[in-house]
């Protein structure tokens, strides 16, 4: 091998090595040389089993004035809230490992399963018409509930929600705009849940406690981040068919759905806008009592949480 072509291959292996010495120096590595971009290290870098301790004694930054995402240290990935149902008043079944995610985050889906205690909570997206008569049955009834409200509902049918308030039912964040909350960045998220929180709290002079993720969808980044904001992230361990507002099968039908998957701390879900639930709703709670299941308060949930 001749000298020149010596001194070819010694300068194009220094100029190879110096490029990836200052790769590394910038933060890129080597990787970023061959494709033009920066990489998503949120795919990249793992932060061992420290990785859900706290945030805060991570510095990681993606540039000087950006810090990282937290999706880099906690998985965004959408899970979907699902349950299976059991017969003979057994608890339900709730997806594998999900039990565990949610209560290191101080999240709910059912309550004290050593008790015959039963939970209300009412999802309104919007108004029906039935809201009121679903009032009446919980008043009648000396029966406190969770109403999820969400921007345009807290809008347009204040009078509701200040009775909601009045008569000691507690109303729960369900967001402005219903979107998936792993859909949302960490700013668009927040802004989801505080603005509505915001609103209720300069017209009652108080915050909200309960968050209900819109579709059941949520992910460990969107439990961390609204535990950090305070909220008890509130899921159910019954719920059934009943969003739909022109279906109506009897409140003989909304009953026996009740009926049948009652079972120890049950969160029940049940959406507003069903004429079968409000029509079904005062027998509900009477033939629940009749069955020795008392309906415990919405300060319960509270209780215990991590």
């Amino acid at each position: 091998m001749n000298k020149n072509i010596q001194r070819f291959i010694l300068c194009s292996l220094c100029l190879v090595f110096g490029a990836m010495i200052l790769s590394f120096a910038s933060g890129h590595g080597v990787f970023g040389l061959f494709n033009g971009k920066s990489i998503n290290f949120s795919k990249e870098i793992f932060l061992g089993d420290e990785r859900v301790q706290d945030i805060k004694q991570y510095s990681l930054k993606k540039d000087k004035a950006s810090p990282v995402s937290l999706s880099i240290v906690f998985d965004n990935k959408t899970l979907r809230w699902g349950i299976a149902r059991k017969p003979n008043n057994q608890t339900p079944a709730a997806d594998p490992g999900t039990p565990d995610l949610l209560a290191k985050y101080g999240a709910k889906y059912i309550g004290d399963t050593s008790r015959k205690v039963l939970y209300m909570t009412f999802d309104e997206g919007y108004e029906n018409g039935y809201t009121p008569r679903i009032l009446d049955s919980l008043k009648e009834n000396n029966v406190k509930a969770i109403f999820f409200i969400t921007g345009p509902y807290l809008k347009e049918h204040e009078d509701l929600v200040t009775r909601m308030v009045e008569e000691g039912h507690e109303v729960g964040n369900h967001t402005i705009h219903h979107p998936s909350l792993p859909s949302k960045n960490d700013t668009e998220l927040k802004k989801e849940i505080t603005q509505l929180n915001d609103s209720f709290k300069a017209k009652y002079g108080k915050d909200m406690l309960f968050l209900r993720p819109p579709m059941g969808e949520y992910s460990e980044r969107t439990l961390y981040l609204t535990r950090n904001m305070g909220y008890c992230n509130l899921f159910w361990s019954f719920a059934y068919d009943d969003w739909h507002r022109d279906v109506y099968r009897g409140a003989q039908y909304a009953q026996n759905m009740v009926d049948k998957n009652l079972h120890n701390g049950a969160v029940l879900l049940l959406h507003a806008v069903s004429k079968d639930n409000a029509e079904a709703l005062n027998a509900v709670i009477k033939a629940s009592r009749a069955k020795g299941y008392e309906f415990g308060t919405p300060q319960e949930l509270l209780e215990g949480r991590k």
